[in-house]
């Protein structure tokens, strides 16, 4: 009789827990490698601005530690059917002291079309979530949480920071491990958690479907470099779980920049179908475009500082009419000293000198007399 009981609550106990299934087309580093060629994430969109995130096996580089100002992306090229789901992300940020930078989860409807490597600063409208990892407050660091239904123009915002619905400290810093961030959407709410702990929830939340996720990283001056580890996204409905592709061609390359500023080539002989050159051909081509792009933006940016620059310069000049008239004061001046000067050029003071000097040699002839005389004088009062 104990027997059946037990039984009985075991496979009660069974029936409570979820299953959790994977879903792949949005997730990566659930297997050995997240990109074994290092050309490509599958199912994933690489991109950056100023670079491009460096792809390993076991991590990719969103921003490098040098230089500053870079910024990287990545993208889910699916968007999310399920309702219910649950987000892991494993990421590291490591710089100097001072170093700064900003990472962003996003979840939404637009995806990396309109957002690509935007940071919550830089984004104009949107509709979903973002969670912000930064060191807002000059604190040791934060994670936020934000919502847009596509109305409010972040960009533009007055105060962005003061749109947040939820936050918690978490100095993720140097901290010589992965940190874990995961965000759960289920039927009675919503939860963000931090290593495991709790950062805030919610039971009024209820994100849509058909959403797609993304990561976006940016690195200021003085630069801190993030790196994403993992993605996992699971889900409990037993009807969306994927079953692993069977493919043989490999995952659609993306051109990485390595240090040396070089780029590497795959062979040809591990291109064997013709999906898979015209993959690749296509990707490359694509990835000339993105590099013409950027160097486009570079040189707008630098044309639109070098403008800023003239302006200040040109600022700090005096008009045609002050110049005009600081010259004919100048002019003037310069007439009078020339005046003065020929004037006095015109002109013998030699007899002037001559009478000083007999005016002074008089004087000097009239005190020596008058001195012994004096001296003399005096002395006799005294010793009457």
């Amino acid at each position: 009789m104990k027997m059946k009981i037990s039984l009985g609550l075991a496979i009660a106990a069974a029936c409570a827990v979820k299953a959790q299934y994977l879903v792949e087309s949005s997730s990566f580093g659930h297997g050995d490698s997240i990109s074994p060629n290092k050309y490509a994430v599958k199912g994933w969109h690489v991109s950056g601005e100023g670079h491009v995130p460096q792809l390993m096996t076991d991590k990719i580089i969103l921003t490098p530690p040098y230089p500053g100002n870079k910024r990287g992306a990545l993208w889910a090229e699916s968007r999310v059917s399920q309702s219910e789901w649950t987000a892991d992300f494993e990421f590291r940020a490591s710089g100097p002291e001072r170093g700064g930078g900003n990472l962003q989860i996003w979840y939404t409807k637009e995806g990396r079309d309109q957002i690509s490597t935007s940071s919550i600063y830089t984004i104009g409208k949107f509709d979903g979530l973002v969670l912000v990892v930064d060191t807002y407050g000059g604190k040791g660091g934060t994670v936020r949480g934000f919502l847009n239904d596509g109305s409010a123009d972040y960009k533009n915002h007055h105060a962005v920071d003061s749109l947040a619905f939820g936050h918690c400290d978490y100095a993720y810093r140097n901290l010589g491990r992965p940190s874990q961030i995961q965000i759960k959407q289920e039927a009675n709410g919503f939860e963000v958690k931090v290593d495991q702990r709790s950062c805030f929830s919610s039971d009024k939340i209820k994100l849509p479907s058909e959403n797609h996720f993304g990561i976006t990283a940016a690195s200021a001056d003085i630069p801190d470099s993030f790196e994403a580890y993992k993605f996992i996204l699971t889900t409990s409905s037993s009807f969306a779980r994927e079953e692993p592709r069977r493919d043989d061609s490999p995952p659609q390359p993306i051109i990485q920049q390595p240090s040396g500023g070089t780029v590497d080539d795959v062979s040809a002989l591990s291109i064997t179908s013709q999906d898979a050159q015209f993959a690749d051909l296509h990707n490359r081509i694509q990835m000339m475009g993105h590099s013409v792009d950027n160097l486009f933006r570079e040189l707008a940016n630098f044309a639109g500082k070098s403008e800023e620059r003239h302006r200040e310069i040109t600022q700090g000049y005096m008009s045609g009419d002050k110049l005009n008239a600081l010259d004919q004061r100048l002019q003037a001046m310069e007439r009078s000293i020339n005046t003065i000067q020929q004037k006095v050029d015109s002109r013998d003071y030699q007899q002037h000198f001559n009478k000083l000097h007999d005016t002074l040699r008089d004087s000097h002839s009239t005190l020596l007399e008058r001195v012994p005389r004096s001296v003399n004088d005096g002395t006799s009062i005294g010793f009457k």
